[in-house]
């Protein structure tokens, strides 16, 4: 900001004193914030982006996006599809740094600073302004080896007589049927709380399982993976969203990674193509 360190350290002094606490550790060797400034760092980014947008929706300032965009993700998803395009986002938007984590958990987006995250469930949070990426398909899948040995499942009700592998978090898989929606509570020995684990198990025959054409399409284009009850459609109303508290504005930077990300996905993902 061309700020001298005395000048920044003078501006910190008046808004710990108007506050009344103190936000920074300051020692010789570093600044570090407190536990009060950890909690008030992302009310303050919340304000600055609400600026940011407010000049951007009627023509002022710089529309170019800057800074920082904090982006929370899913483990395998981030990897597989966020991760190699990442050199192409920042080489486009030379002005924005990218923080990136990486977790299967749902993660409180306000408490964490978070601008953005990507989801890949059905979404329930009425608090977050959601946008939609690109469709989440997902089927069910074996390996050749496991078909070999235990045959292929020909309706939703075979699937009681498999080992099925569950992913943490759906106990149930719901399939279109001539008679209407079924729904059946796969039985296996093994549960992972890890989309790219589950496949890998499967392609390793220990099973059958669920999984999203996103995790699954390099194995089914290889035939390490066959779909399995493909005339038995799975029901769901998963996507890939990204998703915003829905008390900030839509900062540039996060406009910029929805649009961007919406673009490179497309309606019909690569993945599916």
């Amino acid at each position: 900001m061309g700020l001298s360190a005395p000048v920044a350290s003078m501006h910190i002094n008046k808004l710990e004193e108007a506050l009344g606490v103190k936000l920074i550790h300051r020692t010789t060797r570093k600044v570090s914030l407190t536990e009060e400034g950890r909690e008030f760092l992302p009310h303050a980014e919340a304000v600055l982006n609400a600026v940011d947008s407010a000049k951007a929706s009627v023509g002022a300032g710089s529309f170019i996006p800057q800074g920082t965009i904090r982006v929370a993700a899913p483990s395998s998803f981030a990897r597989m599809h966020i991760v190699p395009t990442l050199k192409d986002f920042v080489k486009q938007y030379p002005e924005l740094k990218i923080d990136l984590r990486q977790s299967d958990s749902i993660v409180d987006m306000v408490e964490g600073g978070f601008d953005i995250a990507i989801r890949n469930a059905a979404l329930n949070d009425s608090t977050l302004v959601a946008r939609k990426l690109t469709r989440d398909h997902r089927i069910v899948c074996a390996s050749p080896d496991y078909i070999k040995e235990y045959g292929e499942p020909k309706t939703p009700q075979d699937l009681l007589n498999h080992q099925c592998i569950n992913l943490i978090g759906i106990d149930s898989w719901l399939f279109n049927t001539p008679d209407g929606l079924k729904k059946i509570k796969p039985k296996g020995a093994i549960r992972i709380d890890n989309g790219e684990s589950t496949r890998d198990a499967c392609m390793n025959g220990a099973g059958l399982t669920l999984c999203s054409i996103w995790c699954a399409y390099k194995a089914l284009k290889t035939g390490e993976l066959v779909q399995v009850l493909k005339e038995y459609p799975v029901e769901s109303d998963t996507a890939i969203w990204a998703v915003y508290p829905s008390s900030r504005l839509l900062a540039p930077k996060v406009r910029a990674f929805i649009d961007y990300f919406k673009a490179y996905y497309g309606d019909i993902p690569y993945w599916e193509a």
